[in-house]
């Protein structure tokens, strides 16, 4: 049974042109809001090959060839916005796989069949494929080329970012691995630090990611 879906003032915590999210979007005690009920895919739509998404036991699974599964909440046009948060899912990579989590991104109708998003940024997930920029990268921006992670084993990946610093930090069980500062002056939609909301990526026939405990906390 699917849960019911309520308006929710987040006012304090995500940016007032979010105006839908999801019952269970509410923040706990300590701010975290969490965006996976371990059970199904309730306010998550991927932009293509949906039927290749799944949830097994308690995780989202991306698997198979390009598609992106993006956080839309209650009404896929107008997604929560995240500007300044930090988020953070356990993450389970397997051998040769491919995967990344877009942040300040965006689900648009008439982009929807887009290659891959064309707004936000990329935190790479990858430990052993042959594309050789490793889990944790600022894809693009900060590349890093040592698996801080093993396939086959649960670790945390982290986002954290400071949309009034201009700055992103990634970890990984804690380890920072990745650190960006956006030069001034930069503009565009693609990789500038804006708000939006996230995504998960399936990469390829070969690649298989597992994603839970998936939660975000907004920041100041």
């Amino acid at each position: 049974m699917k849960k019911a879906f309520v308006f929710v003032a987040l006012v304090s915590l995500v940016s007032a042109s979010a105006p839908h999210v999801r019952a269970d979007d509410q923040a706990d005690g300590d701010g975290w809001i969490t965006l996976f009920d371990g059970e199904t895919l309730d306010g998550w739509k991927a932009n293509e090959r949906p039927e290749q998404w799944k949830v097994e036991d308690g995780a989202i699974v991306a698997a198979g060839p390009r598609s992106h599964l993006f956080y839309v909440g209650d009404d896929e046009d107008n997604p929560p916005q995240f500007e300044s948060f930090h988020f953070k899912a356990d993450v389970m990579t397997t051998p040769g796989s491919n995967s990344g989590i877009y942040f300040h991104t965006d689900w648009n109708e008439e982009k929807k069949h887009a290659r891959f998003p064309q707004t936000g940024f990329e935190a790479q997930v990858n430990n052993s494929h042959g594309d050789p920029v490793r889990t944790a990268s600022i894809y693009h921006l900060k590349k890093n080329f040592k698996a801080p992670a093993k396939d086959n084993e649960w670790f945390t990946e982290e986002i954290v970012v400071d949309a009034k610093k201009k700055t992103i930090k990634t970890y990984v069980n804690g380890e920072l691995i990745s650190e960006y500062t956006e030069p001034e002056g930069k503009t565009g939609k693609l990789e500038v630090i804006d708000k939006g909301t996230f995504a998960f990526q399936a990469h390829d026939p070969k690649s298989t990611t597992y994603y839970k405990n998936i939660k975000v906390k907004p920041l100041d």
